[in-house]
């Protein structure tokens, strides 16, 4: 029962190439191969591609043979980052599917995080040059 996530899967390989990311990867009812797997560090890799400053991503996979068809198979993500975590979640009839279309989601949170960051830098940087330009202005009269 003691077992670690090491010594449940006889390929576990450190990823280097999640440097600064902590993967925490789980599932139910579904077992956890290889592929799964890189398929999983591989959109995980996109998204710390957009977003650099992410601290830990927790994946859960499940299946649920009880629902429909179309419904089986279920991915849920939640990115931690600086601030609000980002969190998204599919439900679809093919494990990778789920993976992609959750990968998807919460890259365009990313995205959206992203562009509200910038539009606030770029408000604070007009309201600057305007304050300075109304003040050349007053002391050229």
């Amino acid at each position: 029962m003691g077992t670690n996530f090491k010594e449940k899967l006889d390929f576990f390989t450190p990823r280097l190439h999640l440097k600064g990311m902590k993967l925490i990867l789980s599932t139910h009812n579904i077992k956890l191969t290889r592929a799964i797997e890189d398929h999983i560090v591989k959109q995980l890799e996109k998204l710390d591609h957009f977003d650099r400053r992410t601290i830990d991503a927790r994946v859960t996979l499940e299946h649920d043979h009880t629902r429909a068809a179309a419904k089986q198979f279920s991915c849920s993500i939640r990115l931690g980052v600086r601030g609000p975590d980002l969190f998204a979640e599919d439900v679809e009839s093919d494990l990778y599917a789920a993976i992609d279309k959750v990968t998807k989601k919460i890259e365009q949170q990313i995205h959206k995080r992203h562009g509200k960051w910038k539009t606030r830098k770029h408000k604070v940087a007009a309201r600057s040059k305007q304050t300075r330009q109304n003040t050349g202005d007053v002391e050229a009269e």
